[in-house]
Formats: structure tokens, sequence, C-alpha cells
């Protein structure tokens, strides 16, 4: 089940849980799409993966309970500023490779 954290990792925007612009990598790193874009160049800074936008979990009970209300979104922010020189070093050797290839 999908953590749904709050906040972009690095510049702390918040991404409530029906937030359009949230990014997730395969191990949920959370980054907003401004940050995806221009900082990070689709390079997840903790694993090297690429992102995906994040899915909006329902708001309201459709069927089986399965909705925000059974499974709430994660309250507590992952806040991990990237230092955007160690970032460029690191995304510079593999930017250029595909996600699903990396």
């Amino acid at each position: 089940m999908l953590e749904l954290r709050p906040t972009c990792e690095h510049c702390n925007k918040a991404l409530p849980p029906h937030a359009t612009d949230a990014r997730i990598c395969s191990y949920e790193c959370t980054f907003c799409a401004g940050c995806v874009d221009s900082l990070l160049q689709d390079v997840c800074p903790n694993c090297g993966g690429g992102f995906v936008p994040r899915p909006v979990r329902p708001a309201h009970n459709r069927k089986n309970g399965n909705y925000l209300g059974n499974d709430p979104a994660r309250t507590e922010p992952k806040y991990r500023p990237v230092d955007p020189a160690v970032h460029a070093a690191f995304a510079a050797a593999i930017r250029a490779i595909p996600p699903a290839e990396r």
C-alpha cells in the first residue's frame, strides 16, 4: 500500500493525497513535478530510478472500503533536500539511460 507521503522530499511542497503533481520512484521516494523536471532530471537521488505520477487514492468509499478513510495517507513528511551539485554529478552518468534500463 502506498504511503502517499505528504510533501516533496526536496522543497517540502505540500503534496496532499489528491495532488496530481506528485511523482514517485519504485521505492516511493516522493517529489513534486517541478523538482523532478528541473533539479532531478527524472533521476531519483536515492536509487537512480525514474519517476511516474503518483496515483490518487479515492477520497470516498465506492467499493469494498478502498479509500482514504480506511487507508489514510502518511502525515509525517520525509524531508531530505538534495544537494544540487552532488545530484548533478550522480545523474550525469545515468540520465541518458531510459529509466526501464537503469
